[in-house]
């Protein structure tokens, strides 16, 4: 069967516009960006990362002063004093440094102060200090030193309000329409002990991520903001400082408030997130960006220090454990806070900045799109294989895009969405397309099950039967049934309701055919034609066709006792089968063929099913099918016949019933009268002793059955039929009004 293409035409049309609706659905997702949808992005960015991490630049002028684990051994635990940190200060001032910022926060005074100590009611008594001594202040010494040099002091995010206010010293020019207002935002800022936030040359916020974030850090705010205005972060204060800008320029969009574009400081220009943050692209940290606290401390002059130091932005943070200061990189690497201010002031002294702005999101939802448009044509006019294969196809082109794009341009374009809203969609359209074609399959068994008996249809669909042109010779049954008397009714009843008539009939006799594992080949006016062991081998096909026949027989008697029939004469049904050799398979066009069979058998059967009339009898077979079928059917012999296009006579038989009326003694005793009969027809007796003979044996076939009567009461005018040695070109006279002559 072949699905022409106005038929197919609706069904496409449906699948594309599922597929578009998918498509539709996909982008509402992408727009409401939903967490799960986020983290996978941001899951193959990290991806990106580690297969290609930026490579460590010792020359840049970024170094990272550890307060490790070595100098909490020898200059005690932490916080230290701040006279141990004016040194530390001076320290890297005398060696050249840039800018010295540090990680970590002054939020309260010195307790190491001699005038707090003195004032501490449990030191009261046990602490002495010189008269000289008593009002000196940590705090003051740290910050006359802080303010000899370029340095930069840490503040942090908070929920309570306690404490000073604190203002950033940066000044922020702000270009677009108030960019700043959408920063991430700082309820309170951490305090700084006074006098150190007004000796302090910058101050910035040392977090590097928004309150309460934990995971991985892959964005850090260059700009917060804060409840006095915008604050710049550690490293971007940092490097204002060691450049010595007055001020940061903030570039926001003209057309719309709180979006940030990029920020600008000196020739350095960084690309921001709308918010303001910017992505790190990480390396692996390495133990050359550190340099040990105390080997500041202890060493006063050190010309490999200096080397390291001069010129250099120091960021001062801590390694330490039990300091708490550890986060985790893009690349799976847990390092301190510091090391990741100091990637970002590397890759913005590089320029080797990611970048990721709105158009690159729009690509990426258009690449979705293409995608899905991609699987939807492909599938609806192929098949799901082949929408594989260019899907998958489109899909490699977009990943060699993001690969290319992230290794040449640093642009984070994101796969993620378009390959796997791709493959939900294409699932989804396979699943849809399996269900069509299921429902078809569905549609075409139900036609054919008209036809072939389900039984048959599902060892088809098992054993993969596939339907080509061309047939081969294998032996089959065949079978012919025509209606008796439709001329009559044809005439009786309207055109409309002798094709309901013919519609209900043959759905019955068809029932019986398909029930006994037959193929219905064909509907031909008012008669039906059938096989049996074709398409798939039916064992004791005769017989299954012989039990067609009778349970064809029953549900006629059936239908003409329905509200159908009434009122109307009954129907009669003449039915021939044969067995015998033909070629089975399909025969027409390339285009357009039929399952049929074509042989001399096909013949026989139609030339006995005509002869019913002939025998007075509703079912008969032929020699082969009795010859097959004989130990589990009641047949009688019923004569040779003259079958059409035929040289030879044909011996049939009547069909009378299964293997239980074979078996029952009535048919036994039965059978022994018809060889009785049939054996004085032979001998030539007399007349008047066939006809007794004959009536004997239709009272006998009453009780059996009823349609055997008109067959004996019609043999003594067909004694001739049952002498082989009558030839069927002599003639001879009989109650038919045919003309026969028996040989000598």
């Amino acid at each position: 069967m072949t699905v022409k293409p106005k038929e197919r035409t609706p069904r496409r049309r449906g699948f594309r516009l599922v597929g578009l609706g998918l498509i539709l659905i996909g982008c509402f997702i992408r727009v409401m960006d939903p967490y799960p949808v986020r983290m996978t992005r941001l899951v193959y960015f990290d991806i990106l990362q580690r297969a290609m991490p930026r490579e460590y630049n010792p020359d840049l002028p970024v170094r990272v002063l550890d307060i490790d684990e070595k100098s909490l051994a020898n200059w005690g635990q932490w916080p230290w004093p701040r006279t141990l940190l004016a040194q530390m200060v001076e320290n890297l001032g005398e060696y050249g440094a840039a800018a010295i910022a540090f990680d970590m926060l002054f939020a309260e005074p010195d307790r190491y102060s001699p005038v707090r100590l003195l004032n501490d009611p449990a030191l009261a008594g046990v602490v002495t200090v010189e008269d000289h001594a008593q009002k000196m202040d940590y705090d003051v010494l740290f910050g006359m030193e802080v303010a000899n040099w370029p340095v930069v002091m840490g503040t942090a995010a908070r929920l309570s309000d306690e404490g000073n206010q604190v203002s950033p010293t940066a000044g922020i020019i702000e270009i677009g329409e108030n960019p700043t207002a959408g920063l991430i935002s700082v309820p309170y800022w951490t305090p700084i002990a006074a006098p150190l936030d007004r000796s302090t040359a910058g101050i910035g916020g040392v977090n590097v991520s928004p309150l309460g974030g934990t995971g991985i850090v892959r964005r850090v705010p260059v700009l917060w903001g804060g409840p006095s205005g915008p604050m710049p972060g550690l490293g971007i204060e940092a490097l204002r400082v060691a450049i010595g800008a007055p001020f940061i320029l903030a570039e926001g969009a003209s057309d719309e408030e709180g979006i940030m574009l990029a920020v600008e400081l000196g020739d350095f220009r960084l690309p921001t997130t709308e918010n303001g943050e910017v992505w790190i692209r990480y390396r692996h940290d390495q133990t050359e960006l550190y340099l040990s606290a105390d080997d500041v401390m202890q060493t006063p002059d050190d010309p490999d220090l200096r080397a390291e130091i001069e010129g250099r932005i120091i960021l001062i943070g801590t390694s330490a454990a039990g300091l708490f200061d550890m986060h985790l990189t893009s690349l799976g690497e847990s390092v301190p806070g510091v090391s990741i201010h100091a990637q970002m002031l590397e890759q913005i002294i590089t320029g080797e900045m990611l970048s990721r702005s709105d158009v690159t999101a729009a690509l990426e939802l258009l690449s979705f799109v293409l995608l899905g448009l991609i699987v939807i044509a492909v599938m609806s006019s192929f098949g799901a294989v082949a929408s594989f294969v260019a899907g998958g196809a489109a899909a490699g082109v977009v990943l060699g895009t993001s690969w290319l794009a992230f290794q040449n341009q640093l642009v984070l374009f994101d796969v993620t969405f378009p390959l796997m809203g791709g493959m939900a969609n294409f699932g989804m359209l396979a699943g849809y397309l399996f269900v069509s074609t299921e429902r078809e399959k569905r549609e075409i068994r139900q036609v054919f099950s008209h036809y072939v008996a389900p039984e048959i249809l599902d060892e088809m669909e098992v054993s993969g039967h596939s339907l080509q042109l061309g047939g081969e010779t294998q032996e089959i049954t065949v079978m012919f049934s025509d209606i008796r008397g439709f001329t009559p009714l044809s005439e009786s009843v309207s055109a409309t309701d002798l094709v309901a008539l013919l519609n209900e009939l043959f759905s019955q006799v068809g029932d019986q055919i398909l029930k006994e594992r037959g193929t219905i080949d064909k509907f031909i006016g008012d008669a039906v034609m059938a096989f049996w062991n074709a398409p798939l081998p039916v064992e004791d096909h005769p017989c299954r066709a012989a039990y067609a026949a009778l349970l064809m027989r029953k549900a006629l008697t059936e239908f003409n006792a329905s509200d159908v029939m009434r009122g109307r004469p009954p129907i009669a049904l003449a039915t021939g089968c044969a067995t015998g050799q033909a070629c089975v398979g399909n025969i027409g066009s390339r285009s357009r063929f039929n399952y049929t069979v074509i042989g001399d058998v096909v013949n026989v059967a139609a030339r006995i099913e005509q002869s019913c009339r002939h025998v007075e009898y509703d079912i008969l077979v032929s020699s082969s099918v009795h010859r097959l079928a004989r130990q589990d059917l009641a047949m009688l012999e019923a004569g040779f016949v003259d079958l059409k296009g035929k040289s030879d006579l044909e011996a049939v038989y009547a069909l009378v019933g299964d293997k239980t009326v074979l078996d029952s003694p009535k048919f036994r005793k039965l059978s022994t009268a018809h060889g009785d009969l049939v054996a004085a027809m032979r001998d030539r007796q007399s007349h008047v002793q066939i006809e007794k003979m004959c009536q004997r044996c239709a009272m006998m076939a009453k009780e059996i059955e009823p349609g055997l009567q008109r067959f004996y009461l019609s043999l003594p005018g067909r004694a001739a039929d049952f002498r082989s040695d009558v030839q069927s070109s002599q003639v001879v006279f009989s109650h038919h009004g045919r003309e026969r002559q028996p040989s000598a």
